[in-house]
This record gives C-alpha cells, structure tokens and sequence, in this order.
C-alpha cells in the first residue's frame, strides 16, 4: 500500500521522533542581556525581537543579523518581567517589580509619557487591544487593569482574582479580556464595560500563561501544575486532553493556531499540535532554565531567552513539514479507511494475501509475472483441462444454456459415445438445477470413459440431488486425472467446496476454501482467497434476504477484503466457476456493493451506508446502475435526515452534524441539509462551521430565505451583529418578496429531508421587520430619555454627552445591536423587555454633594476627556465619581455642577423643575461627604455640612438606591451593601439628625399632603442663592413653577406656598410664627418660621365625645346647631392666586384690646385681647397696635379668625390622597353598613345630620390657633405675626350664635 511506501520511505510519520531530523536545532544563538531574560515577543517583520531582563532593561535584536539594534531601553528600577508590542509596531509596552508600566516609542527609545502607576505590587503581565487603543496589566496586588494606551488614563480595574494575576490577553475581536491567576482560575472580562463573563477554575496550581487561539474560540494556558489545557472562550468547558511534560512558565501560539511553544524551568522548549495535543517532534534543550518564548508571525521561527541572558533563535520548519505530512498521511489513510471501510489490519492483510495494487489494479506480489495475455492463456487451459467444450462455455459467459444443451444433445444424438458430451451436457442441466437428468449425463459419460469432468459433473449434481457422501466419493475419484498438476488440485478442491456450499454446507464449505486460501498463497496457484470471499459474499446476501441485515452488512464488508477491487473478479481463471456454478463474476462487486449499502442502510446504520455508497461510486461509473443510486440516495437522505431530526431532539448534536454531513454527501445540491447541519452546529459552538454552511445554502439557492435565516443566527452567536443585522434584513426581504413557490417550501428531495424547517406564513409571523423593530427602540430611547438630564457623562469615555450624542452613542453599542436582533427573532414585538434594555442601558448614577470652590463647570469639560483632567481639587471628585459609577456598571452619570448649563435659563429652569425626577429615576444616587474622614463613626453623617443643605433634602429623598461615600471614596460605616436606604443604622442617623421619620426616608413620594411637617423638615436648611430655598423644595411638593433668579427669597417662597394651598387647599402652611412675608401677610418672611412644631391639638377621646354631646342634646337647640354645620359645609375651599390669599374662617370681631404696661423700649409688644365668643387671652408680637393707643383712637376693624379646615366637618374629600379614602367618619359611618342605591346613602347622611352637628359644635369649643387680622381700607385683611402661636377658644359650646359669623376674608 502506499501508506506503507511512504512509512518506510519517512519513518517520522509513524511518530519516530528518535530521528534528529525531528529536533528543532538553533540557527542562531546571542546574549542581549547581563542578566537573565523574563520575556521576548517579535515584530511584524519576524526579524527583530524585543526581549526583558532581570538587569531593568529591553533590548531589540535582530535575529537575522545576530546585532542588537541601538542601545537599551533603561527606565524601569528593578526587574522587567513583560513587554509586548502595539499592533502597528511602534510602541513597546513593558511592566515590571518596579509596580509601574512604560509605554516606550520604538525608534526614539523614550518614553511616551510618564510611567503608568496605579497597581501596588509587580507588574507580572502587559499586552495591547489589538486596534492598538488600550493595554491591560496583571499584578501581583491581585487586579488586571485597563489602561488608555493613548493617554496612560486608567480606563477600569478588575479586582476578583484572590491571588496574583500572572497573565492577561485581549481576545482576537478585542471585545473580550482575559486573565489567569495564582488563585488557579482564568476569567473572562467584557472589554468594554468590565463585566465578569465567565470564571474557569482551571488548573491545581498557578495558571502562569494565558493566549487565545487566532478564531477567538478557545483559550489555552499553561500552569505549574505541569499541564497545558484548552478551553471553550464560551463556557469554559475543556476541550480535548492536556498537554503534560513539565512545568510551564510561558506559552506562544502560532498565528494560524495549529501549534503551541512552551518553556520551562527544565531548560527545555516543546511544540504542540492544537489539534491532538501531542509533541510535536524533540524537545530544544537550553542550557539555562527558561521563562520565554516568543513564535514568529509566520510560525517558522522559535525565538526564547534563558537565565544566562542568551536568546535563540530556531527554525522549526521542518518539524511542521514533518509534522503535516504525518498528518497528511493519517488523513490520507483515514479518507482511505471510510472509503473502503476496511480497518488497518484488514488492509494490512489484504497486502499480506494479495500485494501491491499495480496500475492496472490486477493483484500479484510480481507485477510483471502475469499480463494480460498470460491470464487467457491461464483460463484457456483450465478448459482444457476439464475438457469443457466451447459450445458449454461460450454458452455460460453468454447466459444462453438452452441453446447449448440443444447442441450438446445434437452432439450426442450424432455420436452416442461422446462422453464428453454426455459430461458437458451434465454441467448445463446441473445449472439448470435438473439433478437427475444431470447425474444420469454424467454417469453415462463415466461409463463411456471415465473423466475428471465426468467425475465432476457427477459430484456437482450429487451434491445438487443432496447425496453428499456419493457427490465426496466422486470429487475423490476426480482426483485420479491430477497429473501432478497443482492447479487441478486447487481446483477440485474448490469445486468440491463450492458445491458443499451449494448443497447448504456452508461452513464446511467456507472451512474448506480458507484452510486453502490460507495454505497456497503463491501466485502460481489458484486464487483460492477470491473464491473465499466470493463464497462469504454468497453467505451475506443470504443473510440479507432473510432479513439480518446487521450480519449482512459486517460480511460483505469482511468479504470485501478479498475483493479488494472490482478488477479482482476479472481474474480469468475464475471464468470456470462462471461456466460450472453460474457464477455472475461481471456484476457480483456491483452487487456486493448495493447489497452492502443497503445492509447497512436497513440495519439503521447509516453513515456506514453512506461511506458504503462513496466507496462504490469512487470505483464505478454511477450511470451503470442509475436506477438503484437514485432510490438508494433518496431513501438514505431520508434515513439520514430523520435519525439527525432524533439526535438533535436528543441534544446529541455530533451525531446530528455527522448525520446531516452524511446526507450532504448523498446530494450536495440540497440546500436544507446544510442550513439544518449550519444549526447543530450553532448548538456546539461551532460558529465558524455555522457559518460556512450558510454562505453554501446562500451559493445553492440565492433567491432563498433559508441560507440568510442560518447565517444571521451564526453570525449573531459569533456576536457579530452588524453583519448579522445584515443577514437578518436580507432573509426579512426575501420573505416578504420572494416567489410563490418558495412561500410554499416545496421539499427538494424528499418531505423528511425538510422537516423542521418552518414553512413560510408560520415563518413570517415569527419575525418583526427591521424598520418595526427600529422605530420601537427608538420610541422607548426617546420615552426614557424624555424626563432624563439634557447631557451625561460617558463614565467609559469620560466624555460630556448631549442627548444627541447618547443616542448615537446607544445605536453604535453592542447592547444595541443585540436589542435590534433579539427584537426581530422574536414575534410578537416584546415592548416590555425592549422598554427594559433601553431603562438598562441608559441606567444613571446621579451625584449628591455639597458644591466647594471651583468646580468644573460645563465649559471646562466640554469636549474633553474628564479622566484627563488636570487631577487637582473638585476635578478629583468628578473624575472619582465618574469611575465609581463605571466600576459598578453603569455607563452614564450625572453631576449638577458641570451638566447643566447654568446660563441657559430655559435649560436652568427645567433642571430645577425636573430635579427630583432625575434622582428619583436614577439606578444610583451616590452620596459625597466631602468633610467625613475614612476614620469617622457614626454620627458624621448627621453633622456633615452636606446635611444642611437645601438640595441635598430632595437628593436622598428621592432616590431607591443611595449610597455614602466618605471623603477617600471608601463607603461611609465601611457599608458595602448595596443599597443604604436599606442601612437601619444609617437611616436612623439620617433621621435623628432631619426629623424625617424613615418611612419618609425609605418610600418617600412627592405631594401636598402633610405640606407643613415638609416645611418643617427644610426649615433648618441653607442654600447659596437665597431663592434656591424654594427652588430646592418644588420636586418634593410635585410642583412646576418659574425659576426667576433675582427674585426676593420671600417671593419666591410665597410663590411656592400659594401654589400648595390653591392647588391643594391644605391650610396647615398658615401655621407659623415670626414675621410676615412681604408677597402675603398669611405667610411667613422666611423658611425658618417652621422650624416650630406645628400647632396640633390633640382630639378628644370618643367616650369623652360621646359624654359632651350628650350634655349638649340638652343645652342647644339642635336646629341652631345643623344650622351652623350647614353653613361650614357649603364653605369653599381656600383659594391663593396673584398674592392675595382667599380664606374661609369663622370670625370673631375684637372688641378690646390693651398692651401690657412698661414695654415702651421693647421690641415686642404684648397685648390683652377681648373678642365677642372669645375668652380672653394674650399676643406677643412686633408691631405696635397704634390703632388701640389711648393716643390715635382707630376705627380699625380687628378680627379673630379661625382659618377654617372642611376636614373639621370629617367630611371625605376624594381628591385628597388616597390614603384619606380609608379615614372613618366620626359619626359612625363606618359602623354602618353603606351598601344599597345613592339614594339610600343620602339618606341615611340626613338621618345623621343632629349627631354630627353636636360633635362639630364639641370640636369648635375646643382651643385653636387663631390668626390675628386687621381690616385694609379697601376691606381686605392683613395678618398680624407674632411669635407666638395664638391660643384660643369660645367661651361657651352652647352659645352657638357666637360662632356664626362664618365669611371668606380676602388677605394681602
């Protein structure tokens, strides 16, 4: 065979690795150092090298001259232990036990800037994106960091790893980063947000070396633990055995990804094949221990450097030739194998029993010893021999037996003697299965004259007629005519063999011919081991007609060995057994053949079936049996189909993909076979694959959605989703375009063979188009971004973003992308889970601090990178903030003094308004304590200065998810959870020191409800700009007014205070003490007058109710009472517009009113009032009554007034909050059933009316806050502060008159 030509022709391709052409020998040998070298990588131009030592420096070498080019790189302190090099060779990046990083230039030998210092321990690890952009580091201080390798910025940095982290590499596509560490594990980063992929807990020891294969689909590393291992990038899964010989310290591949270099300690370097995980030809021994090894880009040069300082340089091209043509032959032989599905020591025996296979494929272990003539000559004298008359054989060979006997039978009937004849005559009717006339031919021939063929033909038709013992007893007489001839003893032993086998003996029989086969394997004798096999053929066929098909199969293969080639049957001396036992040496390998293809396909073995069908096709001309290879090709397809169908129902996906590879074989024209293998292989992984069987679904039938179907799912689990998005487009278009005959998915071949393959309507419904999709993800970014800040900051970039920019900068994201696709696949258009990713992606961190002198303001970031800033004063806690966020996910942050312009006032105006939306909405609010130590207890937080500030309420209000930084940016309390609102004792603090309950603190929703208890929380707060007062309490209200910067403080919070009461009617801001605002009398100059608990009287306990309603019944007249209550109902709400306040109260006119003697100095006055239905009582306040002096006698009308609350009736007011729909009525409604018609409810309201006017007239008869007015002369009032709350109350509940002065005043 040639396999075995070419084994003992190249020994290495059986793997003698012993010989010295299989060790790698160094070209070229050179020191570069003093010290020992830690790392080397080449160049593009695989000439030069950059190599890194113990002695602090690099060198460059040119390894084809054997010079070091131009003098050493010096810059680093102490050991340099990595360097690589920037994909477009200019710039050399190196790290070292110096804790630093230099970014070299290549031809000027500076630095680039300065030293890169942010990891605390050696530097162990440095490599570039492959776009050149961005570097990262491994540490011993156990964090990778990503650096810009354009401005030296920390970019982010990953701190996961427990130990060391001794390797890091970018992914081929850049998109993904890798790191192994001492703590045993690799982890897969995504480059471009820092998201932990995936953690592989790989190796027993530390993982020393880390690359990724050039397709990005596998990683490989190497460990101290002796062992290389390969990996899926995926799921981490190992792939294959690990490469085990000692202990590795670095690793290189090739960039075709065929081969591995490693280097070791033991001072030697390995070559790997990727593909088997084998050693590839002898191992490079150095004589120093070695840490490096570097491949050159075109994988034919093997540069490393040793403990001595020394590099070298090796040619390791021949190993791979060797190395491939090894692999070529064992894929030759393995092609060969499944093309004639003999196993090698089949083969090997085939070449033992029948030689080598000339040109002309005729077996001989001597070529030239037989030819063509010599065979005939061969067949020739077997005939003669057996005196087989032409008239038998030219009969047999032309199928046409009838006309032979009928000229046997002239022959005989001419001469009765012809014994000859009588015995050729014996041969036709025996074929003719007609034994008994056969026997009488042939023992009539015998006794005429006794011959060999006489005595054949005998035992041929006793064996026919199953007289074995008499058929043995003539084969033994046959042997009487041998004449010391071998051939004729071979055969009549095979004659006597065959027609055992004919007679059913067919052990016996096939016994017989092996024993023979076995014995005479000379040239010269009769090929006994073609009859074997022809016999064990037979034996087969049998099987398969009876239904074993199983049996079948495995004979016709073994039979095979000995036909090996169809052109074996042709040998002519076998032509005998054609003319005595009819054998149909023409089509018997034709037939073997189908039969086996279709033992195997019935025995449900169909890939055997296949190679079966391969292997006949390769050796005939399919035309010759047309008929039987279509129906064999469309039955197997089908077969094939249905079992892949099963095997990928059982998540056994290579079968699947082995079964669909063996129906593409079957008809490669069927465009479904590669779309249903292209998605098996999208289940293992196999991308690459995937893909390629699209482009032929696309190359069979362009007009077709199919392929684009498959090749936008592969290119999207590739992630490559633009070409995906592209993919997906042109499948969308050609489903809605495409012919009728397509929509209908006709099958190409068979109705199985398209099974799965969703037909077209169904198809369509299950896909969104493009646009659709499109303009869905654009609404949702425009809804999320609609009540979100103007700009943010891009905390990956460290860039100033308008709105523009967000959205473009979200429409060029891989989130984005994925959106898109995931959008389109999946009908109907899933709105939610779009809204979702859009909230997800535009996620913010919103910053809460207390501004400091020179900020960054908007012109100072603006078209800038933040990260680099001048790091100096505030820019340090933007910059810090920026990262903050980043390092926990999110892309987008916000600060109030930099993104926000504050000379645009319509741009000012909405920040202010929209303010608390914005913190409300964020994903984080993170909390800046500017003057909290990092050694601060608790307790700092109540006394930072941030906690006085007026915005600062609404910003830890409004947020979910808050959390406290101190002034390193270490988390306040060292609290690393999640979230502090969640913090018990961080929240009480909070509310120790704000007086806001943690509910409020916790759950807090913007409303009118409860405005004074809000007024009172900022009462004690500051803000910059005076108006800011007001300003910073609108989104705690839910209130939009102006901002008008330059207006008074008293304006713009008499402004917002008008705003509560109109729009909510809540009187409870009148409830102040000190002076009165200058916007309206009724409010107070400054916040500060809240800070006073507000005046709440306590209600009385119901039996204590319950008792003065009873003593009432008796002492007022009910009419009277219901009177008054009607009267206080039908009272509208307050109403406050244009500074003039419109207020409900039931008056009580001062009838007296006396200052206190001796205050003529003082500031305050206090004053004895007397009022009709008023007892009396005593006002402090600063304005001096003069109306009442004894000096100017006034006119001046003065009023007591109790504002009045419709709340005090306990009437439902269903615009309040909801939480009032759950109040009970006093009077005891909600004892009673309210069921049944309006009517019915009315009612019984009306039926309540007595009871609930005695408990009004109890409630007016206790004490009140009391507002103090003095009449205008244009009949309007004017409220009179004081600095006390004014008590008052009736003199009597009974005197109810006393209370019916009931007006609407109208207060300036």
């Amino acid at each position: 065979m040639l396999l075995g030509v070419l084994q003992e022709a190249h020994p290495t391709a059986r793997g003698f690795a012993q010989m010295t052409q299989g060790r790698p020998t160094p070209t070229r040998t050179m020191r570069s150092h003093t010290d020992s070298l830690l790392a080397v990588a080449f160049f593009k131009d695989g000439r030069r090298v950059v190599t890194a030592s113990h002695d602090k420096t690099l060198r460059i070498c040119d390894m084809q001259r054997g010079s070091l080019v131009g003098g050493p790189f010096e810059g680093h302190k102490d050991y340099v232990r990595s360097v690589a090099i920037s994909p477009d060779d200019r710039r050399i990046a190196s790290s070292g036990d110096d804790k630093t990083i230099i970014i070299w230039d290549v031809e000027s030998k500076q630095m680039i800037f300065d030293p890169l210092e942010k990891h605390t321990g050696w530097v162990l690890s440095v490599c570039f994106s492959p776009d050149g952009k961005r570097l990262a580091s491994g540490s011993h201080d156990k964090t990778v960091v990503v650096w810009d390798a354009e401005t030296g910025g920390v970019l982010v940095t990953l701190d996961r790893h427990n130990n060391s982290v001794w390797s890091v590499a970018f992914s081929p596509d850049g998109l993904k980063l890798a790191s192994g560490s001492a703590d045993h594990s690799i982890r897969i980063w995504r480059s471009d947000n820092a998201e932990l992929l995936l953690e592989i807990d790989a190796h027993q020891h530390w993982v020393r070396s880390v690359v990724w294969s050039p397709d990005g689909q596998q990683l490989v590393s190497a460990s101290f633990d002796k062992t290389v291992k390969f990996w899926s990038s995926d799921d981490g899964d190992q792939i294959g055995q690990p490469c085990t010989g000692h202990t590795y310290h670095s690793l290189a591949i090739s960039s075709d990804g065929s081969f591995i270099a490693t280097a070791s300690d033991d001072k030697t370097l390995r070559l790997w094949c990727t593909k088997t995980h084998k050693l590839m030809g002898q191992v490079l021994e150095h004589a120093a221990w070695v840490r490096c090894v570097a491949i050159s880009p075109n994988g034919e040069l093997l540069v490393s450097g040793d403990g001595e300082g020394k590099v070298l340089l090796c040619s390791i091209k021949h190993i791979l030739e060797q190395h491939n043509a090894e692999e070529g032959i064992l894929e030759d032989e393995e092609a060969q194998q499944q093309r004639l599905l003999f196993s090698e020591t089949q083969l090997r025996s085939h070449e033992s029993n029948e030689g080598f296979i000339g040109n002309h494929g005729i077996p001989s272990n001597h070529p030239s010893d037989i030819d063509e003539r010599s065979g005939i000559d061969n067949e020739r004298s077997l005939f003669d021999i057996l005196a087989i008359q032409a008239t038998l054989r030219n009969g047999s060979i032309t199928n046409i037996l009838h006309t032979a006997e009928e000229l046997l039978t002239q022959e005989i009937d001419a001469d009765d003697n012809d014994y000859n004849s009588y015995a050729n005559r014996s041969v036709v009717r025996a074929r003719h299965a007609e034994w008994e006339n056969a026997l009488q031919d042939a023992v009539k021939s015998i006794a005429i004259q006794p011959s060999l063929l006489g005595y054949v033909s005998k035992g041929i038709a006793l064996c026919g007629d199953g007289q074995l013992w008499e058929a043995m007893e003539a084969f033994d007489l046959a042997f009487i005519f041998y004449n010391h001839n071998a051939i004729i003893v071979d055969l009549l032993l095979l004659i006597k063999a065959i027609s055992l086998f004919n007679a059913g003996r067919h052990d016996e029989a096939v016994r017989r011919v092996q024993d023979l086969a076995t014995i005479y394997q000379h040239p010269d004798r009769f090929p006994c081991s073609a009859v074997n096999s022809y016999l064990r053929a037979q034996l087969a066929i049998i099987d398969f007609e009876n239904g074993q098909y199983n049996e079948a199969a495995d004979q016709l293969t073994a039979s095979m060995t000995g036909l090996f080639l169809h052109t074996t049957l042709l040998e002519p001396r076998l032509k005998i057994f054609t003319v005595l036992f009819g054998w149909d040496l023409d089509s018997l390998w034709e037939t073997i053949n189908q039969r086996r293809c279709d033992a195997f396909l019935l025995a449900g073995r169909v890939i055997e079936a296949v190679e079966s069908f391969q292997y006949m096709m390769s050796m005939i001309n399919e035309g010759s049996c047309i008929g039987w290879s279509t129906t064999f090709k469309q039955d197997c397809t089908a077969h094939c189909v249905a079992k892949a169908h099963d095997a990928v129902a059982a998540s056994n996906y290579e079968m699947a993909v082995a079964l669909y590879s063996a129906a593409i074989a079957l008809n490669s024209s069927n465009e479904s076979l590669f779309a249903h293998r292209s998605k098996v292989n999208l289940e293992r992984k196999l991308y690459a694959e995937a893909l390629h069987d699209a482009e032929k679904v696309i190359e069979l039938n362009p007009s077709s959605y199919l392929g684009y179907e498959v090749k936008h799912a592969a290119l999207h689990k590739a992630q490559r989703y633009d070409e995906a998005t592209e993919a997906f487009n042109i499948m969308f278009s050609k489903l809605d375009h495409g012919p009728d005959a397509q929509r209908q998915s006709k099958p190409h071949i068979t109705d199985v063979s398209t099974i799965s393959l969703t037909r077209f309507p169904e198809l369509r419904q299950r896909y969104i188009s493009p646009s659709e999709a499109e303009d869905t993800i654009r609404q949702a970014v425009h809804a999320q971004l609609e009540h979100a800040p103007l700009r943010l900051l891009n905390t990956f970039t460290g860039r100033l973003c308008n709105r523009g920019a967000q959205i473009h900068t979200f429409l060029q994201s891989t989130e984005y992308k994925q959106l898109l696709y995931s959008s389109m696949i999946h009908a109907p258009l899933q709105t939610e889970l779009i809204t979702e990713a859009v909230a997800k992606y535009f996620s913010r961190v919103m910053l809460s601090h207390r501004w400091e002198q020179n900020e960054p303001l908007l012109h100072d970031i603006q078209d800038k990178v933040v990260y680099d800033l001048n790091p100096v004063g505030t820019t340090v806690k933007l910059q810090t903030f920026c990262k903050t966020a980043r390092d926990a996910g999110y892309r987008w942050a916000w600060s109030d003094t930099c993104c926000i312009d504050q000379n645009n006032n319509v741009e000012l105006q909405r920040s202010v308004n929209s303010m608390f939306v914005w913190y409300r909405q964020s994903a984080l609010t993170i909390v800046y304590l500017s003057d909290v130590l990092p050694s601060a207890k608790s307790g700092a937080l109540a006394n930072s200065a941030w906690n006085t500030r007026g915005w600062t309420i609404q910003e830890f209000l409004a947020p979910t998810v808050i959390l406290f930084y101190r002034a390193d940016w270490t988390p306040y309390l060292n609290d690393h959870s999640p979230n502090h609102k969640k913090s018990a004792l961080i929240m009480q603090e909070l509310q120790n020191s704000t007086g806001i309950d943690a509910s409020s603190l916790i759950t807090f929703r913007p409303s009118m409800k409860g405005a004074r208890e809000k007024l009172q929380w900022a009462s004690s707060r500051v803000t910059t700009l005076q108006e800011d007062i007001a300003y910073s309490l609108f989104g705690i209200f839910g209130i939009h007014l102006p901002v008008i910067y330059g207006e008074t403080k008293q304006n713009a919070l008499g402004r917002l205070l008008q705003e509560i009461v109109a729009r909510s009617g809540d009187i409870t801001a009148l409830d102040w003490i000190g002076k009165s605002s200058r916007f309206n009398s009724c409010l107070p100059a400054d916040i500060t007058s809240y800070k006073a608990p507000p005046c709440m009287l306590s209600s009385l306990p119901e039996d204590e109710m319950q008792t003065s309603v009873s003593r009432l019944q008796n002492a007022v007249a009910i009419e009277s009472a219901s009177t008054l209550y009607t009267l206080l109902d039908n009272l509208s709400a307050p109403r406050f517009a244009n500074s003039r306040l419109q207020l409900p109260c039931i008056a009580f006119p001062v009838t007296e009113v006396r200052r206190r003697g001796g205050q003529d100095q003082e500031t305050c006055f206090t004053y004895y009032v007397k009022a009709d239905g008023l007892q009396d009582l005593v006002i402090t306040t600063e304005d001096r009554l003069v109306q009442f002096s004894r000096a100017r006698p006034t006119q001046q009308i003065f009023l007591l007034v109790r504002p009045w609350n419709r709340y005090d009736l306990r009437l439902l007011d269903f615009e309040d909050d909801k939480s009032i729909k759950t109040m009970s009525m006093p009077w005891s409604m909600s004892d009673r059933s309210v069921s049944g018609s309006p009517d019915e409810y009315e009612e019984s309201v009306g039926s309540e009316l007595p009871s609930r006017a005695l408990r009004l007239m109890v409630r007016l008869g206790q004490a009140f806050g009391a507002l103090l007015l003095a009449q205008q002369r244009g009949g309007e009032y004017k409220r009179i502060a004081s600095d006390h709350n004014i008590m008052a109350r009736v003199k009597s509940m009974t005197t109810v008159h006393d209370m019916m002065d009931i007006r609407t005043l109208e207060i300036l």
